[in-house]
């Protein structure tokens, strides 16, 4: 492919791209995973420039562009060399014109810039957008440190105690590690939520809102085997993927509960006041995963962002209708927004006199409104809020 058609590519591609954030569809790697299938004829190299556009533009413009044209012409006007490549050619992007819709703006949409947690300032905010790097965290039942280094001399060890980096585009899901159920992808900031779980060694957890599993395992490898573990989730197709994990890492004391959407109670009734330990990893805006999905902020509006809040909300009420006295609940989500971190816990102590903040002693982090905040910038970790709370 010639310079301009990878151009042409590329706004074709932020045309989908911008549909699906419209819409709510696919994520933006999926939605160029089939965008690619559909074009064999574009080779590794081709792929590889018409992602760096795509992505470029993505981080550049917080508010969604009219057009992946749109978005291009505006990259380009900051980047004159791109420019050139509207030449009209057979493959290439049509020449510009003086009419030209183009995407201007803040990296970070203007409605959003309030919400933040207060020590996000404009470093912190930057680092929102740097690239994320590979973090993977040991099975300490399976593995021990030299596992690690003996696979990968230059891997970099974590403040977390199983916790290590490796350089970007190392090829872990190939690795005997991995595939021996050694050891597990995870950010470090996730790595960090796990141990705030695990500080009390409860004996009957739930993982509310499981997803994939990956706290979860997490979980598994530093609890006892005859800790009773309950993995459960409203997505069917992303709680599935949990057992080929668990297999692998040969944990045989997790069992899955697939809930109804806004009817979980009913599957969970028979936990009220069982459990030692709720995690709740709630849904949310993502803000705290930009370096990863940038194209999240292309999803997000006011109403969305309330409809998330109200949501989180619920099932901080519901998870804490499950824990024993004496146990803890651990609320968590991947956004610096005070309305979906600080705000929920200030919010929820208020409204239960019965409930308590315990501090926890992490190597990373920093306490905020009754939890602890994790930034890209602060902590090299995706960004989170969490706290850890403990029913009287």
């Amino acid at each position: 492919m010639t310079p301009s058609a990878r151009l042409q590519a590329a706004i074709e591609l932020l045309d989908d791209i911008i549909v699906a954030a419209r819409d709510n569809g696919a994520s933006g790697d999926n939605v160029a995973k089939k965008f690619f299938r559909a074009r064999r004829y574009a080779g590794s190299k081709d792929r590889r420039a018409i992602r760096e556009h795509v992505y470029a533009a993505i981080r550049r413009f917080g508010d969604r562009p009219e057009s992946g044209r749109a978005a291009i012409v505006g990259l380009a006007a900051e980047q004159p060399e791109l420019k050139a490549l509207f030449d009209g050619s057979s493959y290439g992007p049509a020449v510009l014109t003086d009419q030209e819709q183009q995407a201007s703006g803040e990296a970070i949409p203007a409605w959003l810039h309030s919400q933040f947690a207060t020590p996000i300032d404009g470093d912190e905010q930057t680092a929102l957008f740097d690239r994320a790097p590979l973090d993977i965290r040991l099975n300490p039942k399976k593995a021990d440190a030299d596992t690690i280094e003996s696979a990968w001399p230059e891997v970099e060890a974590l403040p977390m105690p199983y916790g290590y980096r490796l350089p970007t585009g190392t090829s872990v899901e190939n690795s005997e590690p991995y595939n021996s159920g050694k050891i597990e992808i995870q950010d470090l900031g996730s790595q960090a939520i796990v141990a705030a779980c695990v500080t009390k060694k409860p004996k009957f957890v739930l993982d509310m809102c499981a997803g994939a599993g990956g706290k979860t395992l997490g979980l598994a490898a530093q609890l006892s085997d005859d800790t009773r573990i309950i993995a459960a989730d409203t997505d069917r197709g992303r709680l599935s993927r949990i057992e080929p994990r668990l297999r692998r890492s040969s944990t045989r004391n997790v069992e899955t509960i697939l809930l109804s959407p806004n009817k979980e109670i009913e599957a969970l009734e028979t936990l009220k006041g069982q459990c030692d330990l709720v995690l709740v990893d709630a849904p949310c805006t993502g803000t705290g995963t930009w370096r990863r999905n940038p194209e999240l902020r292309w999803r997000m509006t006011p109403k969305r962002l309330d409809q998330t809040v109200q949501l989180q909300a619920r099932l901080l009420d519901l998870a804490s209708a499950l824990v024993a006295p004496g146990g803890r609940l651990v609320y968590a989500v991947c956004s610096l927004l005070d309305a979906e971190g600080g705000d929920q816990a200030v919010t929820f102590l208020k409204n239960h006199p019965d409930w308590r903040y315990i501090e926890v002693d992490l190597p990373i982090g920093r306490p905020y409104r009754k939890g602890t905040l994790l930034t890209p910038y602060q902590d090299g970790t995706d960004g989170f809020y969490f706290t850890c709370l403990e029913k009287l």
